[in-house]
């Protein structure tokens, strides 16, 4: 029986997974021959943040690739020295435990042992440590595959053919700024797949979005002089930057429950990587609409806050938080006709990411934790054993777009100029609670409950009947 086990396992992660060979190598060697990859020069790709999806995204390519060593390598950049506290020690201990599978291979390892004295409080393990072993910190409870882990961002990312961010809108720009000093000898572009899902506001010189493949596009600044012919400042070209997003919970997607994504962004890279990274359980579609597809998941967050906080308050009353959804959709539907010109294309992709996030999503979660007192809005939005709760910088950057008079939009009942976000009071009232902190969460049961509230279905009307639409918030013409 051991044996058995054994050779199973060895036969799982010796090679980075069990998979059906058949179409994977041609896949593979179709995206190599793209690149321009040559034989015997492997293609690099490089998730650069260790969070759920970031991990999870890097997992599933090495589960499904993993086996053509000599032709692709997969490895994720975290920080070094980030210490794993005994609780939650003693919980991945348990987890172990839990899984033969995992027991097994931790022994064959010989990396077993360091979880025990751990568990016991004789030694402190570290997060670059245990993701090698295929634990994210964000997500104990779903052991990944072992990882090649990179603590050193240089050595990470410098030949790296295909980087994945995998970081909080909120560290993007910083770190592939720090990048872009390692790329400024390359003479080939890279392609760069965006996972991050948040917003920032820019006031000048007019309203408007930044989004993390602008933050990006901005600040990767390195010489492809001798292959491009481009001078110095070159920026890696908004053609080589894609987004994927989709409605999925990353420990669901590693565990093969069913899920689909879509990948954004022009034509030549979306529909190659679209075919590579497509799996029977995870199917990936392509589009071209990438920065308003972006907006939209950093969007969802903002109300998923409030859907956690209502679930909390009101002890899960589905009369409660469907009067919630009525609202918060209706707002999202009216910010939509703001930020683009043919909303109905995006209502499909929004409500169903939003509605994953309002069931089983960390923003939602965070709303609860608050509602409950669990957390508060002091304790900052990094959470230990969740990571960044975008959700919170989204509901100040959506705040301050909207409340800009240059926006004015005609109120359909006063028939004066107002601030969109006048005719957003969900919106409002997170803000109050989460940024400006004048109120708590109870707020937002008040703000529900208000007798003047309109009809959610008016705010649609007003939507779909006024010309709201703004080109200037995503940075167009």
């Amino acid at each position: 029986m051991v044996g058995s086990i054994m050779g199973k396992i060895h036969n799982t992660y010796s090679n980075g997974s069990v998979q059906n060979c058949n179409g994977l190598g041609e896949k593979l060697d179709e995206l190599r021959r793209l690149v321009g990859k040559a034989d015997g020069d492997p293609l690099r790709i490089v998730s650069v943040g260790a969070g759920a999806w970031g991990s999870v995204f890097a997992a599933l390519l090495q589960d499904t690739y993993g086996q053509f060593r000599d032709k692709m390598q997969i490895r994720i950049w975290r920080r070094p020295g980030r210490a794993v506290d005994r609780a939650t020690a003693e919980h991945l201990f348990e987890v172990i435990n839990s899984r033969e599978d995992v027991l097994r291979r931790l022994i064959r390892r010989c990396a077993y042992l360091k979880y025990v004295e751990a568990r016991l409080g004789d030694r402190t393990l570290f997060a670059d440590e245990i993701l090698k072993d295929g634990f994210c910190l964000n997500m104990i409870d779903t052991p990944l595959c072992p990882l090649k882990v990179v603590t050193n961002l240089q050595e990470a990312v410098w030949d790296a053919d295909i980087v994945v961010n995998g970081l909080p809108s909120t560290e993007t720009r910083e770190i592939f700024e720090e990048i872009s000093k390692y790329w400024k000898e390359r003479i080939t572009v890279p392609i760069i797949i965006s996972l991050s899902k948040g917003i920032e506001a820019a006031l000048e010189p007019v309203p408007h979005i930044i989004t993390p493949t602008k933050m990006i596009n901005q600040a990767i600044l390195p010489s492809f002089s001798a292959l491009c012919n481009v001078n110095l400042t070159a920026r890696v070209p908004m053609e080589n930057i894609l987004y994927l997003g989709g409605p999925n919970i990353a420990s669901e997607i590693y565990n093969k429950e069913y899920a689909n994504a879509r990948i954004c962004g022009a034509e030549k890279w979306r529909k190659p990587l679209a075919k590579f990274l497509r799996q029977p359980q995870f199917i990936v579609w392509d589009n071209s609409d990438l920065v308003t597809h972006e907006v939209m998941g950093g969007l969802k967050n903002v109300y998923a806050i409030g859907a956690g906080m209502v679930a909390a308050l009101t002890n899960e009353s589905a009369t409660s938080k469907s009067v919630y959804f009525a609202h918060c959709t209706s707002e999202m539907i009216f910010i939509t006709h703001l930020l683009t010109e043919e909303p109905e294309k995006l209502a499909g992709p929004l409500l169903a990411d939003t509605y994953v996030t309002l069931l089983k999503g960390r923003n939602a979660w965070y709303g609860q934790m608050l509602a409950k007192g669990q957390l508060s809005p002091d304790m900052g939005d990094s959470i230990s054993g969740k990571g960044m709760i975008q959700g919170v910088s989204a509901v100040e950057a959506f705040f301050e777009l909207l409340s800009q008079s240059s926006l004015n939009v005609l109120h359909p009942e006063e028939n004066k100029p107002v601030a969109p976000v006048e005719l957003c009071p969900i919106l409002k009232t997170l803000y109050k609670i989460l940024i400006s902190r004048e109120q708590s969460s109870q707020a937002i049961l008040k703000a529900l409950r208000d007798e003047n509230l309109n009809d959610p279905r008016e705010r649609i009307e007003i939507a779909q009947s006024h010309a709201f639409y703004r080109p200037s918030l995503l940075g167009q013409q």
